[in-house]
Formats: C-alpha cells, structure tokens, sequence
C-alpha cells in the first residue's frame, strides 16, 4: 500500500482463505474458510508500525489483526487467536509473561535444494565445523552481518537479553526480554524477518527450519511463561514465603492436558519431527522436572520472584502467536479445572506412555483431529482449517522420492 493510503486510513482486504494458505501456495476446500471466500479486513496494530532501516527504499511494515468486516476477530487469526486467550486471563484478574529463546542457523547460500547447508566461510578462509559452541571468536567472518542485525533490532524497538552461539554448526540463539505475550509474538515474528532480510544484503542465508542439519542438533523457540496478578503485579506461581502455589501445579498440569493435543501446533511441519526424534534437549514429552533439559517442561533455576514454566517442545519453525496461545490456553485450562501434575522427574529417566508425545506430523495431526480440548480453546473452524492445511502439506512430501530411499531401498529385494 502507498504511504498517501495507509496514512488516509483506506482499508486493506485480504481473501479469508490466505488465512490458511499452505506453505506451498495451495489451499484447502473453500468449505474451510467460508464458500464464499469473502474478504477480511487488516488493521494495524497502532504501536507495530515500523520504518524497515535494513531497506534502501523508503519501506514501512505494519503488523495486522485480521477482522471479519462486522468488527470482530476472525477465528482464522493466529494472533486473534492470541489475543482471546490473553482475554480469558485477564477475565480472571490474571495477565500471563513470556519471553521466548529463538534458535536459527546462518548459512552460504544454497542454490540446490539437493545439497546440503554449508556454514559461510570464514576470515581465515575455512567453514565452521562445528566446535564453536559459545565462542566469542569472529573467524565465522559473520560480524558485520551481526552488527547490522543489532542496529535494526534497534531501530524496531526490539530489545534484546543475550545473543549467543549454540551448540549446531553456525547456529545462533537470542533470548528476548519477557514481556506481554502479544508483544513478545509480534517481537519473535518482527525478528524473524529481519535475520533474513539482513542475511540477504550480507549474501547469507538465515534458516528457521527446526532441523536444517543432519547428526546436529535443531532449532527450538522456548517459551517460558508465568502468570501475574493484574491488582498487585505479583507472581501468583510464588506465595508469600517464596513457596510455589496450587495455581503454579495447576499450570503445569494443564500443560501437561495439552501437549499430546497440540503438538501438531508447536511442531507444525515435518521436519519439526527430525528435531525432536533426538530427545536431549529436545525433548518430545510431557513430562515436567526442575532445570532438567531432557523434560518437555522446565522449571528453570530461579528467585521466587521469577518462578516459571519452560516449554521446551517448540520449534524455531513454529508460529509464535500460535504456539504461544496454545502454551498459555494450556496452562489456563489446568487452572480453571485444578489439574494436578504428574510427578516431577529428575536425572535420567523413562518417559511413561502417557506423556509420551506423537512423533510425526501425521500422527500429531491424527491426535489434533480427536482433540475436544482444542476444539473447546480455539474453535472448531480454526482446528478444522489448520487440520485441513498441514494435511495438504503432509501429503505433498509424501509425494516426492527422498535421496534416503534412492540410496538404501534400491539395492534391496
């Protein structure tokens, strides 16, 4: 849109079935997203209009709530999704805190689909190989890259807590400040645009695919969450003595009620699963433990004050305003209905059956479809369409031959 138009206040529409658009430009049915496929309408969130500083051009960005054109949020919005799950808190005198850690690899370009990613090469003229987990080293040769990545964060009021190398072949994480859910979705989406329309100036490749490498660990975006008392603004997952409360359990056992049924929204495409079938420190389960990384919840080491829930099972591929909403309604449906947690699990442990969680794209889409609960949180024709959406993704890889089988399967009988 001109800047004359969005500053006229002339509305955007957008097709009610770009809502549920797969990630290969298909749609489902139109029975999905109304026969009709009427128009909805964008409306820009006032304080997520932004001057993009990595564009030569004058060029702005506008983060939309998309609203049917009698006023109300569209059930097809994930960040309208979002927002009525902030709602249903604050309806309790309750306002959920998130901050989320966003892992991504900074590859060379990759031309060839068939090929593997390769790191970029280095100021001393060689590729990473792997042993450069937490360095402070600059021979990745990724420095300018970084800095300009910092000055547009700034730019877009993105603040940020730590930046630091992980353990994969150039990966990377940032911890975001903690903050209000909705804010914390826009940031988490806002910084993913930006890593890779600035890797793009400096001749990179940013990837949030949560598992872009073989035999190397993948891409999660933990979501640590806790909850505050609006009147007061304190922690209600801490008493007065700094002991953890009935709502703190009541939490977690309502994460646990939602993991096996939501899966399919933390981990939402099919190579989130190569991720997770590699359960150190991504873990595919329910169960909960205090600062273990091998369970799917974690309590993280903490003053009262900062007492908190990990969710762990995310992907750097997920929608944050989705996995952020399923995470918080999860953790709602617990308090509202007084669930109690399993027991907590320390060291080594095995993972009992029923917090075991599905571990392909086509059984966690099975596990949605049964889903009441989701149905219950976020409505029958937003499960059904997204359902109907990654079904038609699931379907179109199992359309193509993988290298895998040419090079095993052949030679057999």
């Amino acid at each position: 849109m001109t800047a004359e138009g969005f500053l006229e206040g002339r509305r955007l529409q957008l097709a009610r079935g770009v809502l549920l658009q797969c990630i290969m430009g298909g749609y489902p049915p139109a029975r999905f997203y109304g026969s009709d496929d009427g128009d909805l309408a964008l409306i820009a969130e006032p304080g997520q209009i932004h001057r993009l500083p990595w564009s030569d051009e004058p060029r702005a960005l506008a983060i939309c709530d998309a609203d049917e054109l009698t006023g109300e949020s569209s059930n097809l919005s994930t960040r309208g999704q979002l927002k009525a799950v902030i709602a249903r808190y604050a309806a309790r005198g309750l306002a959920p805190v998130v901050a989320t850690e966003l892992e991504f690899f900074v590859f060379a370009p990759n031309t060839d689909p068939t090929q593997p990613f390769r790191p970029p090469i280095g100021l001393d003229g060689r590729r990473e190989d792997g042993l450069s987990a937490f360095s402070v080293s600059s021979n990745n040769g990724l420095r300018p890259f970084f800095s300009e990545v910092y000055k547009c964060m700034a730019a877009l009021g993105l603040p940020r807590d730590t930046f630091m190398h992980e353990m994969g072949v150039s990966q990377f994480e940032i911890n975001l400040l903690h903050g209000d859910p909705l804010l914390l979705a826009d940031q988490t989406f806002l910084f993913k645009h930006l890593l890779k329309e600035v890797a793009l100036k400096h001749g990179l490749t940013v990837v949030c695919m949560a598992k872009p490498l073989a035999h190397t660990p993948g891409s999660s975006m933990h979501i640590h969450q806790s909850i505050v008392d609006i009147a007061t603004g304190k922690n209600v997952f801490s008493d007065p003595h700094g002991e953890p409360t009935a709502m703190f359990r009541h939490f977690i056992g309502g994460q646990q009620a939602g993991m096996a049924d939501f899966t399919a929204l933390f981990a939402p495409n099919v190579n989130s699963y190569q991720r997770l079938c590699h359960p150190y420190a991504s873990p595919n389960n329910a169960c909960w433990s205090h600062d273990n990384r091998a369970a799917g919840l974690r309590i993280p080491a903490s003053a009262p004050v900062a007492r908190r829930v990990e969710n762990r099972l995310p992907g750097a591929d997920a929608n944050p305003y989705l996995a952020i909403a399923a995470s918080l309604a999860a953790g709602l449906h617990g308090i509202e209905h007084e669930l109690e947690p399993s027991e907590a699990i320390q060291g080594e442990f095995e993972v009992p059956d029923n917090l075991s969680l599905p571990c392909t794209l086509h059984a966690a889409l099975e596990r949605l479809k049964r889903s009441q609960l989701a149905r219950e949180l976020f409505g029958q024709e937003f499960i059904e369409g997204y359902i109907a959406s990654k079904t038609m993704e699931l379907t179109s890889f199992f359309d193509e031959i993988t290298p895998w089988e040419r090079r095993v399967l052949a030679a057999q009988a």
